[in-house]
């Protein structure tokens, strides 16, 4: 009998949850939830020195945001060191490892020299009898790897990698005080998770060859290994600061949607035939390991915000306006009131345009201006002479307009420039001009609709009053 697929993402918290990170976590649930198995998460906190609360609450934040929740509480590896080393012990038992009494200095010596052989060090305490120890000294516990022995591990990605055993070296499972080392501890806890598939970051390659002997000497079966090329910035370089944003709060930040960043991430180093937007339904019905390609995938900002563009287009007005609001308090701009009501009314009207939440922001900012508009020497040159007496007499017009959508606002325009006798063109910019003192806005009838009649009635006046 098969057993269910049970997947894990296991980042150390020694920082914020970055890009690459949260691709590796978004296949590990795509593939759990598409094979109707479980997903979990490991926080793997063995470092001490580096781990910190605010990493792993940075974590947390980050896998919320994305929304990739774990079927089951969180583990932490730290917890679980006298599990690892009663699993050490279980190896000493059979021969699988050994205690090494070389202290920290003849251990570098004996290193050295190796290296400058050019074979891999070994420590001398391999092969005596374990008897000429005294466990109450300092020491370490080595693995004993197996001798003339290729290492092959089957990935599901990049097909059969072969090692040989000649060329590792004996890998250290507890250090002199007893801490469980980290390829220790990720075999002891993925077997314990009951993990079946391994997915995660190619950087972790050389590791599937030490890990699987230790599977192999604790006669436990091998996880299903999928190593994933890293991602490159635009540049085919490694994803660095120079690329900008890292970090999965930074992109939360400028404004793109979890949803995008789902669909974006997913399709980043994977594919299903031509499909560039997709749902999450879609995702976990089609994610498998066979797409996943062995190049490193580049990331895109502009194919990302054409992904948000599209996510923005389908997501709840409300919604929007609460992530608007957001973004404008974090920038200092708080809005609230008959503002926050204008923006509201504004954001459903301009959304086809923008590519994320703080497009929106910027292109509402017609629409949060308080009155009266503060007009620039554009502005006011727009409203000079004959524009402003057209002006005066349009305002009357749109104060006698019943329906105030943009559709009949537009056709009331139309109307009014053939009444005047004059092209669009005369009608247009100085309207703009009073309506938004410069700043940038939708067609005309969107921005009377998104202002209201009041609003709008109000600042033609103000203008009117200001350039006389």
């Amino acid at each position: 009998m098969t057993s269910p697929v049970v997947t894990r993402f296991a980042p150390s918290p020694t920082g914020y949850l970055h890009i690459g990170g949260a691709r590796t976590a978004l296949f590990n649930y795509l593939y759990a939830k598409g094979c109707g198995g479980r997903f979990l998460l490991r926080i793997e906190d063995t470092d001490r020195e580096r781990s910190t609360e605010a990493a792993v609450k940075a974590i947390f934040d980050g896998m919320d945001w994305l929304g990739l929740a774990a079927d089951e509480p969180p583990v932490f590896q730290f917890s679980r060191a006298d599990r690892h080393r009663e699993v050490v012990a279980e190896l000493l038992a059979r021969g699988a490892a050994y205690r090494d009494y070389l202290s920290a200095e003849e251990t570098g010596a004996l290193r050295d020299a190796a290296r400058a052989e050019g074979r891999p060090f070994e420590s001398p305490w391999r092969d005596r009898d374990p008897s000429e120890g005294d466990p109450a000294q300092p020491h370490t516990v080595r693995f004993r790897r197996p001798l003339d022995t290729p290492v092959i591990v089957a990935d599901a990605v990049q097909g059969d990698v072969r090692w040989e055993s000649s060329a590792l070296d004996d890998l250290v499972l507890l250090r002199s005080d007893g801490a469980p080392t980290y390829n220790l501890a990720v075999v002891v806890d993925d077997h314990d998770m009951g993990v079946t598939h391994v997915i995660r970051g190619d950087d972790h390659l050389n590791n599937a060859a030490r890990q699987s002997l230790i599977y192999d000497a604790l006669g436990w079966a091998r996880p299903v290994f999928a190593h994933i090329p890293l991602i490159h910035g635009p540049d085919g370089a490694k994803l660095s600061k120079r690329h900008g944003a890292q970090a999965v709060h930074e992109y939360a930040e400028m404004g793109y949607l979890p949803e995008a960043m789902r669909n974006y991430l997913a399709r980043l180093g994977w594919a299903h035939g031509d499909a560039e937007l997709f749902s999450d339904a879609e995702a976990q019905a089609w994610f498998d390991l066979t797409g996943i390609g062995k190049a490193p995938a580049r990331l895109d900002f502009d194919k990302l915000a054409h992904v948000n563009a599209h996510w923005l287009r389908q997501a709840d007005d409300a919604r929007l306006v609460t992530l608007t609001l957001e973004a404008l308090t974090r920038a200092g701009q708080p809005a609230d009131g008959p503002v926050a009501d204008r923006l509201a009314a504004t954001l459903p009207l301009i959304k086809d345009r923008a590519r994320t939440v703080l497009d929106l922001a910027e292109q509402s900012a017609f629409a949060r201006a308080v009155r009266p508009l503060a007009l620039g020497d554009k502005a006011k040159g727009q409203l000079a002479g004959e524009a402003r007496d057209r002006l005066s007499r349009l305002v009357p017009v749109l104060a006698g307009q019943d329906d105030w959508t943009p559709t009949a606002l537009d056709a009331a325009l139309k109307a009014f420039a053939e009444a005047e006798g004059v092209g669009f063109g005369k009608v247009g910019p100085v309207l703009r001009a009073a309506l938004t003192g410069g700043l940038p806005s939708p067609d005309l009838g969107k921005t009377l609709s998104a202002l209201g009649r009041e609003e709008s009635l109000g600042r033609l006046d103000d203008a009117l009053q200001q350039t006389k």
